[in-house]
């Protein structure tokens, strides 16, 4: 038996580019409208639910734990579907939505962290990136009536601290796999 995210290493990465280029693009442009918002937001959240319901099928038919990938990809493509089904969602509607979706994505990060543990070193960036996203969400809920521009600013530097996050995170496994051949990573004897 491998191990799944040794071999999905890529997947971390692209995750961590999407979320470094979406924060950037929210900094560039602070003044964004609500309509663009939503918009940057739900194929955000939508393509990162769809990276994990991948990551969630591979670690499944590697007989390996798969239920925190699955769960985060669901929350990531309902958030998703929201926000297109209903792109003139009023501001405070968006706030919930993506408060809702930081703090679920974040818990399952976290589990997925503690997993990680035994096999990997370096399993605190996941466990950093849940916190990010929980501390974001929580902000969000906290303060629901902010104008525009701070939602986009907050969700800005989420975006790009969890980018960074993830993209070191996955950087790192390729190279702690890089030196295994056929990069399987087999799993400690218990």
């Amino acid at each position: 038996m491998s191990f799944a995210l040794g071999r999905n290493w890529w997947s971390l990465v692209i995750r961590g580019i999407l979320g470094i280029l979406v924060g950037i693009a929210a900094f560039a442009r602070p003044g964004i409208t609500l309509a663009v918002l939503v918009m940057v937001f739900g194929a955000y959240a939508l393509v990162n639910g769809i990276i994990s319901i991948v990551g969630a099928v591979r670690a499944a038919e590697a007989s390996e734990r798969w239920g925190g990938l699955l769960l985060e990809g669901i929350f990531g493509i309902l958030a998703g579907l929201i926000t297109f089904f209903w792109p003139h969602i009023n501001a405070i509607a968006l706030v919930f939505v993506i408060a809702f979706w930081a703090i679920l994505s974040g818990i399952a990060e976290i589990s997925a962290a503690v997993r990680l543990r035994k096999h990997i070193s370096g399993e605190w960036l996941m466990g950093l990136a849940g916190v990010v996203s929980i501390l974001f969400g929580v902000l969000m809920a906290a303060a629901p009536l902010i104008g525009v521009f701070v939602i986009a600013i907050w969700f800005g530097i989420f975006a790009f601290i969890w980018g960074v996050v993830l993209l070191a995170l996955g950087l790192r496994i390729r190279h702690w796999t890089h030196g295994i051949p056929g990069s399987s990573i087999p799993l400690p004897a218990h």
